[in-house]
């Protein structure tokens, strides 16, 4: 059972097209041929919970070891396609190793992505509607959620990908509370909107804290310059990044369950990421 009710009596749920995560695989992304990673929950709590914010209720998937905690926190941010079952095996994994992994479905008001299998679609009616103040206050809602569920936010970080990835920039240059994110993949520059204001390589010198970014170099879709760019405009800031470029790796390349999925990449890009995580005070005692 929960230590609190998955879905707390007299708090709203308007304007919200998910109600609950998607079970299973996308429908939107092409399948591989190898089997994707099941990660065991065995020695673990798992639940599907919600995530309080101020409009509503947030379907989230939570992971954490069994025992009383407080565990560190990590924030694991989605691609876009949702939360379905590789984002929550990557929580059972961090969960294995001892944090508290939490991956709200931050698109629950826009779209019920279990039922979407068209990525363009999905990129321009719910990613490209998708307001940047939302997201943050989404996964700073994450954070308040997450300590009441035996975390640690003195010892909190984050993990996204593909989309993902930019968010952990993002929230990276908006929450001093961060110690330490991991972006794999991910694009920092994009067309400004009203909504989406200011992307993360305009805002990389406002960095704070830092961050390990893993990127493939056979992905047309990212800018190597503008990655290049964002590092360079947060060191000269005074601000950690570290980029790591896998040259044959694609985008997705740590997407077990599609084609893009390079198994040694990923594994290695997997090894970089909880050290960075260890290095920088979350998983460590305080």
């Amino acid at each position: 059972m929960a230590d609190t009710p998955s879905l707390p009596p007299g708090l709203p749920r308007r304007g919200f097209l998910m109600t609950g995560l998607i079970g299973g695989l996308t429908l939107a992304a092409a399948r591989g041929e190898a089997a994707p990673i099941k990660t065991n929950a065995d020695g673990l709590f798992v639940e599907e919970m919600h995530v309080p914010v101020p409009d509503g209720m947030l379907p989230a998937y939570l992971a954490r070891p069994a025992g009383a905690g407080p565990f560190p926190v990590v924030v694991v941010i989605e691609e876009i396609f949702g939360v379905h079952d590789y984002i929550k095996d990557v929580c059972r994994r961090l969960a294995h190793l001892g944090y508290l992994a939490v991956a709200p479905e931050l698109y629950a008001r826009l779209a019920d992505l279990s039922t979407m299998t068209d990525p363009q679609q999905i990129v321009r009616d719910v990613i490209a509607k998708a307001p940047d103040a939302q997201l943050l206050a989404d996964l700073d809602a994450t954070v308040d959620f997450a300590a009441g569920q035996r975390g640690d936010a003195a010892r909190l970080g984050t993990i996204g990908f593909c989309r993902g990835g930019r968010d952990v920039w993002l929230w990276g240059e908006h929450n001093p509370a961060l110690k330490a994110a991991v972006a794999f993949y991910g694009p920092v520059a994009s067309k400004d909107s009203p909504i989406q204001p200011r992307n993360p390589l305009e805002l990389a010198a406002t960095l704070k804290c830092p961050l390990l970014g893993l990127y493939g170099g056979e992905d047309p879709s990212i800018s190597q310059a503008d990655v290049k760019a964002a590092q360079a405009t947060a060191r000269a800031a005074g601000h950690t990044v570290e980029i790591v470029v896998y040259p044959d790796a694609p985008h997705g390349f740590h997407a077990d369950y599609r084609p893009s999925y390079r198994p040694a990449d990923a594994e290695d890009g997997w090894k970089r990421a909880i050290a960075w995580l260890r290095q920088y005070g979350v998983g460590q005692a305080v």
